[in-house]
């Protein structure tokens, strides 16, 4: 957080230094989570599903309905699980900075007490931390947020993080959810476009799965090749499952 936000100013040597640095952080990483969760489950869900339905000899128009309707009940179900979670994270923050405030103010002492010693665990010593302490306690709200980060781990997160959260998985998960389906578009037995659609998913798994691996840091081709691989494990044991209760 900004020393500005908590009414502290800096010499002019550090604003020079900070306005001639930018620092190149990736900061969009709940977003991207959202993505994942949606894609990476609007592919796979809807591809076994038509594979299987593809595995009991139903018709592309069958499967595309099903296939539709899961699409939409699914995108509608993790969007409400993205927005209970997020809801979740903001409530028990602000049922946590209530506490906190709260012990601020009836009992500063300890609350100083546990601001020196998170301060000694980076190796900061006695006589350099006490004048932090007493800094921050003619600073209550830049105590209260150094409490909130440093003694809890939470950071304050966005009052729209909720509804973000629900659109970005749902809307996520719909363009997952159409790739499989889109063969049974175009090609009326399903037994055919099972077959491009099984292509056309797993290039799009790899595809989802590489661009997984940049993004989290993680090695891009191994994160192709499992994606796919889950991907291909799904559908399999639908389309196996599906021809076995129907010969």
């Amino acid at each position: 957080m900004a020393a500005a936000e908590h009414g502290i100013s800096l010499e002019p040597e550090t604003k020079n230094l900070l306005n001639h640095h930018t620092e190149k952080h990736f900061t969009a990483g709940e977003i991207v989570r959202d993505i994942i969760i949606g894609v990476s489950d609007g592919l796979t869900v809807p591809f076994a599903l038509a594979a299987g339905l593809s595995g009991a000899n139903a018709t592309s128009s069958i499967v595309l309905t099903a296939g539709i309707a899961e699409v939409a009940a699914g995108a509608i179900s993790m969007g409400l699980g993205g927005y209970l979670a997020a809801k979740s994270e903001s409530d028990n923050y602000a049922r946590e900075l209530k506490r906190e405030q709260e012990e601020i103010v009836t009992m500063p002492e300890t609350e100083a007490a546990e601001v020196a010693e998170i301060l000694a665990e980076y190796g900061i010593e006695a006589h350099e931390y006490a004048p932090v302490v007493n800094a921050l306690r003619k600073n209550p709200q830049a105590w209260l947020d150094f409490m909130m980060k440093f003694e809890l781990g939470l950071e304050k997160p966005d009052p729209k993080r909720a509804l973000y959260s629900a659109m970005t998985i749902a809307i996520a998960y719909i363009l997952g959810g159409v790739v499989p389906l889109l063969p049974y578009m175009f090609i009326s037995k399903a037994s055919e476009a099972v077959v491009f659609s099984v292509v056309v998913t797993l290039v799009a798994l790899l595809i989802f799965g590489y661009a997984k691996g940049h993004f989290t840091g993680n090695k891009p081709f191994r994160s192709a090749l499992e994606t796919a691989l889950i991907g291909a494990i799904a559908s399999a044991a639908a389309f196996g499952m599906a021809k076995a209760f129907n010969p």
